[in-house]
């Protein structure tokens, strides 16, 4: 199992940021997908990279300690979830800290991913989806 782990302060309050990110299609279209479907619980997500089509089905999950977090039904990986937590960072605001744990399933993505690509990948889109909320509330 990979994780990717990313954190930042953002100037608002604690239901202001919660809210822009529980505003799921916006927030995920934030992080660069070509394609964001939201149906209740499931989130459907598309990435074209070069020639290739990448798809997941996403479900989002109940977690106590999370603002958002949702785990992959169907896709490129043999397990993937994601949590975003916020904690109080005083006067500055609040920390967003998004936290993606993965496995490949190597039957689908052989030779052309490995997880170093992976976890860059990632880090990419959760820095969008950070930069995204500091839009919101600079």
């Amino acid at each position: 199992m990979a994780t990717v782990s990313v954190s930042r302060t953002i100037a608002g309050s604690a239901s202001a940021v919660s809210e822009a990110i529980t505003d799921v299609e916006p927030f995920m279209l934030a992080a660069g997908f070509d394609e964001v479907t939201v149906d209740g619980d499931e989130i459907h997500l598309v990435n074209r990279v070069g020639i290739a089509q990448l798809e997941l089905s996403l479900e989002r999950i109940e977690d106590p300690e999370a603002v958002l977090a949702y785990e992959q039904v169907e896709g490129i990986f043999e397990s993937m979830r994601t949590v975003y937590r916020i904690e109080d960072a005083g006067e500055a605001g609040v920390r967003v800290v998004a936290e993606t744990d993965f496995a490949l399933d190597v039957a689908l993505v052989g030779d052309l991913l490995d997880a170093t690509v992976i976890k860059r990948q990632r880090r990419r889109e959760l820095d969008a989806q950070f930069d995204h909320l500091e839009s919101l509330f600079a």
